[in-house]
């Protein structure tokens, strides 16, 4: 059965996408530990991020990179905080999480954005990738 993010990746859930090519895709966490928080994932459904190829993992780690850069310029943060935690959906994602308290990493807090934040910040982090 396909993960919830290959559904994304299919077209057949919506998702607030900042960019994506040919393998790799991000797109806003839709519970998010802070403004900006987003999710970076390969397009092919790997269940655990060291069992992908290391031309698959290191290209996952520079898409990343680039996604972090571009949430630096947009949202207000001390730093672009990284996680790979994976228990709760069985597809490699990376957290990039805007930072300016270490709580923000707990993911126990949550911050609250309408349908129309979500979609004018994924506008303003994509005009600055």
């Amino acid at each position: 059965m396909s993960s919830i993010f290959t559904k994304i990746v299919n077209g057949e859930i919506p998702a607030y996408k900042i960019t994506e090519d040919a393998d790799y895709l991000a797109f806003l966490d839709v519970n998010p530990n802070a403004k900006g928080h987003t999710l970076c994932i390969p397009k092919k459904e790997i269940d655990k991020i060291f069992d992908m190829e290391e031309d698959q993992y290191l290209g996952l780690m520079k898409f990343s990179r680039k996604v972090a850069k571009a949430l630096e310029k947009t949202v207000a943060c001390k730093r672009v905080g990284v996680a790979v935690v994976g228990l709760e959906v069985p597809h490699t994602h990376v957290h990039l999480i805007p930072l300016n308290e270490m709580d923000e990493m707990r993911f126990q807090n949550k911050v609250k954005l309408t349908k129309e934040e979500f979609e004018t910040l994924a506008k303003e982090i994509q005009a600055n990738l």
